[in-house]
């Protein structure tokens, strides 16, 4: 299918490795030119390097903080005007509801929500004028279904949420559609974390833990970052014109609900 957006750009946040980087493959193979980043210089630099031989657009590489002021800034600079802007940043740590301070949610807002609402203020306004942007930001599948030990990214990713809801529709009359992507576990970096903790607390391997979690996906399988990265660019495409404030569930069948 032809996504109709070559020659667009785009920029795909906390992109090196991951979802991220899923995004970022799937629109250069739909022929975007991209600004990628992620803090690491030597891994975004390699990244920007593969994805733009293997496609043949063009990559530009910002090692930054997306979550600080000064990290956008940096990659807004390089990034110049954008049709695609796709939100992505690690989560915050996985803990007790009890041990979390004002600057642990504060910290977690900030990352998880308020870098996100930034870069929107910051690009949307040009997608405006030029009549025409797709935003896709990666949330998490615990807005619809909360992770009991992930309060912190529950509470910021449901914020960032309820924002995308209003805005979403204040912007579509002008081309401009926003959407959420909900991940449920895919085979990251982060998932690996996370099976690690299981792993330590209930004195067992790490393959025994990731066999555990695979045993309560339907689809018996954790998501491939690929596939992510398909379902983002669609959502980045001429053809995903109708599709207005939703969230997107890529969780392997893991929610059990009718709605």
């Amino acid at each position: 299918m032809d996504l109709g957006i070559k020659g667009r750009r785009g920029l795909v946040c906390a992109a090196s490795k991951g979802l991220g980087r899923g995004c970022a493959e799937a629109l250069a193979e739909a022929g975007v030119d991209l600004v990628i980043n992620s803090r690491t210089e030597a891994e975004i630099t390699r990244t920007a390097r593969e994805i733009a031989a293997k496609y043949g657009v063009e990559v530009t590489p910002v090692a930054a903080d997306i979550t600080t002021d000064d990290g956008r800034a940096k990659v807004l600079a390089a990034l110049g005007e954008a049709d695609i802007l796709v939100t992505n940043a690690g989560g915050p740590p996985p803990g007790t509801w009890t041990d979390w301070s004002r600057e642990d949610f504060i910290k977690a807002i900030d990352a998880n929500m308020l870098s996100a609402v930034a870069l929107m203020q910051a690009l949307v306004p040009g997608m405006i004028g030029r009549g025409w942007g797709r935003v896709v930001n990666i949330t998490s599948q615990s807005v619809r279904s909360p992770i009991a030990a992930l309060g912190l990214s529950n509470t910021a990713r449901a914020g960032l949420t309820g924002f995308v809801a209003g805005m979403s529709r204040q912007v579509a009359p002008h081309g401009v559609v926003v959407n959420n992507i909900l991940p449920g576990i895919h085979a990251t970096d982060r998932a690996d974390s996370l099976d690690r903790g299981v792993a330590q607390a209930q004195g067992i391997g790490l393959d025994e833990a990731r066999r555990q979690r695979e045993a309560t996906i339907p689809a018996r399988s954790y998501g491939r970052p690929e596939d992510f990265g398909a379902t983002c660019a669609f959502l980045c495409s001429e053809h995903a014109r109708f599709i207005i404030g939703q969230n997107i569930l890529l969780d392997g069948g893991a929610l059990n609900a009718t709605v």
